[in-house]
């Protein structure tokens, strides 16, 4: 359903630019009539994650030190997308980089929004079968540790708070009810 956007923006300013973001601040008038600031996150690429499954239901995960976070994090395989790129072929490329797996089947599991009320990130997951093992190609910036496990453990993660990454959720629960677990 469109709804007519309650909100009039009188003026906008361009904070802070890099190569994956801009950060904007907008003076606005809410919907209540107020007068206010909104800033605003826009990411200049897709947020990409796949979850690659074996024929034993098998999955693979990736655990990294988030500087963001300050903390340790376990995820499914994921990256970022060019716009410019076609989304599975850079989901092929993240696979491969983080894992060193190469599908042969691809099916989107989702879209997600990560965080809309300060950010336009746009999230798809895919679930990635048919898998060969190859070599990984980490970029510079990434000490991963890649984590094969069933499936279903994956799922407890979730549960138990152990995966908290919002497109791996997002994902890992929308392929558990998928398969009925």
């Amino acid at each position: 359903m469109l709804e007519e956007n309650p909100w009039i923006t009188h003026n906008t300013r361009e904070i802070y630019e890099n190569p994956w973001i801009k950060l904007t601040e907008h003076d606005v008038t809410n919907p209540g009539g107020g007068k206010g600031i909104y800033g605003k996150v826009h990411f200049k690429s897709w947020a990409l994650g796949v979850i690659p499954l074996d024929k034993g239901q098998n999955t693979w995960l990736v655990g990294q030190y988030r500087y963001t976070l300050n903390e340790y994090s376990w995820e499914i395989p994921m990256g970022g997308g060019a716009f410019h790129v076609p989304k599975m072929e850079s989901a092929k490329r993240e696979l491969k980089e983080e894992t060193g797996l190469i599908a042969e089947k691809w099916t989107e599991l989702c879209q997600i929004r990560t965080s809309n009320s300060v950010t336009d990130e746009v999230g798809f997951a895919y679930l990635a079968e048919g898998l060969t093992q190859g070599e990984t190609e980490f970029e510079e910036s990434e000490d991963l540790q890649i984590k094969k496990l069933p499936f279903t453990e994956a799922v407890q993660m979730c549960d138990d708070g152990f995966i908290t990454d919002s497109l791996s959720i997002a994902a890992i629960y929308r392929l558990a009810r998928l398969l009925k677990i």
